[in-house]
């Protein structure tokens, strides 16, 4: 189904497949989707107005934030970046500047829309790319002439024409079936590219790619022309299908229409928002963290940033801001950023149940992709539900008894689970090992037993 057709619900229904519980999360992001969506059916003039709901999701690690948001941009099809709020600097210190947050969202979309664009000339592409490799396999062979347009004269055959065509179309056949792509042929490629050069943007240092490409003759003084290399046909083709599938790709359209996706629809998913958090002053590393708040808000609030794809409007980019909040708490944001973040979302700690579900109801469950790891060599893993149960009381448990992580405890719980059979794979092929409880004691049963053991290994 096309997102623009989904209601809220459907949103959460789909999220469900791949997130369990949550559902206060999944609602309110839904319903921003749902709002962006509307807003794009409102007249110009309205639809400037309109500010998108930005959202802090409160929650410890491990319970789903960051997954939510990630399927989120997935399911729309929206430019979505991650990017941690204790990366950035104020003005004035060593280190990223918030801004760079914009700029790598527009890298993003880029690659996005250049991506579909290039499937639609892709078949051309293919063409193009085949004749040229016939070109450097049959270098002192002529094409044969296209055939004439209507109206125009006949040439006149040669020997050498027929001859040509036909070796031609030898080659052709014998490069589709195959068995030419180990054979070695002379290409042009790009001889090393041009110099990243960095210059000072305000106090922090930010890389900007300049292309040099239309000065004059300073492609040569960088080594940046073009240079012979011997590869293999299969790497020639790879590296003429590049080149073609860029020369058939508008660089200027592409910009426009990333830029019009990234200020659009665009997705920041802000994490670690509460380590900026908090009014009192620490000095050292934390001196800065207001300050960071303070150059975050003009960004959430909106602004123009300039990129090296053009100048980028942040005013309806969806912000979602992420924090365990243990020691601060959103109250601590400065109240200006506490304004532009309207909606607040808790999500709760994770339970045996939820671990239950984790490891076996969503597409990408964990016990399915350990099935799938070892199906390789060839050993059948067989978990039974008591089994299931079981690894979720032990992950449920150690949380309660140390740091709580969340979901991720059912990864280190599963490694040490399978630590052995993942060793022993290629030496057990065609067995079945079955998973059972009294399997799982006897494997974490003595790290269990020992807490200070436990603590350091689960």
């Amino acid at each position: 189904m096309n997102i623009d057709e989904m209601t809220p619900r459907q949103i959460v229904a789909e999220l469900d497949s791949y997130i369990i519980g949550q559902d206060n999360a999944k609602k309110a992001v839904a319903i921003a989707l749902r709002n962006r969506l509307r807003r794009k059916k409102l007249a110009k003039e309205l639809r400037d107005e309109i500010a998108p709901k930005n959202i802090i999701m409160i929650g410890p690690t491990g319970v789903g934030k960051t997954e939510i948001a990630r399927r989120l941009s997935k399911l729309c099809g929206a430019p979505f970046i991650k990017v941690e709020a204790t990366k950035y600097t104020e003005v004035g210190y060593v280190g990223r500047d918030v801004e760079s947050m914009v700029r790598d969202l527009m890298s993003v979309a880029m690659a996005m829309v250049k991506d579909e664009l290039q499937e639609g000339v892709r078949e051309e592409a293919e063409r193009r790319t085949e004749e040229a490799v016939l070109d450097l396999l049959l270098p002192g062979i002529k094409k044969p002439q296209p055939a004439p347009v209507q109206g125009e004269a006949l040439p006149a055959p040669t020997g050498e024409d027929t001859s040509a065509g036909t070796t031609r179309e030898k080659f052709r056949q014998m490069l589709r079936d195959g068995k030419l792509e180990e054979k070695s042929v002379e290409v042009q490629v790009s001889g090393g590219g041009f110099p990243t050069i960095e210059v000072f943007a305000g106090n922090n240092m930010e890389e900007m790619d300049l292309n040099l490409g239309n000065m004059g003759n300073l492609p040569n003084i960088f080594g940046g022309g073009k240079k012979r290399k011997r590869v293999t046909v299969k790497r020639a083709r790879e590296i003429l299908m590049a080149e073609e599938l860029d020369k058939l790709i508008d660089s200027d359209r592409v910009a426009e229409i990333a830029k019009e996706r990234v200020e659009e629809m665009g997705i920041i998913f802000i994490d670690e928002i509460d380590k900026v958090a908090g009014k009192e002053s620490r000095g050292g590393a934390d001196v800065s963290r207001e300050g960071v708040q303070r150059d975050i808000l003009p960004i959430v609030e909106g602004s123009t940033i300039n990129t090296k794809h053009g100048m980028v409007d942040t005013s309806h980019i969806l912000f979602i801001a992420a924090g365990a909040f243990h020691v601060s708490k959103p109250s601590d944001l400065i109240p200006e950023l506490q304004g532009r973040f309207p909606l607040r979302v808790e999500l709760k700690d994770l339970d045996a149940e939820d671990f239950e579900r984790i490891l076996t109801k969503p597409q990408n469950a964990l016990i399915t992709q350990y099935m799938a790891l070892i199906g390789t060599e060839d050993v059948t893993l067989d978990f039974t539900p008591e089994a299931v149960k079981r690894i979720s009381e032990i992950a449920a448990q150690v949380n309660s008894t140390s740091e709580n992580i969340g979901a991720r405890r059912l990864h280190t719980v599963m490694e040490l689970l399978l630590e052995e059979v993942s060793f022993t794979a290629p030496e057990i092929q065609g067995q079945t090992i079955k998973i059972t409880p009294d399997y799982v004691n006897e494997r974490l049963g003595d790290v269990l037993e020992d807490k200070d053991l436990s603590q350091y290994i689960l």
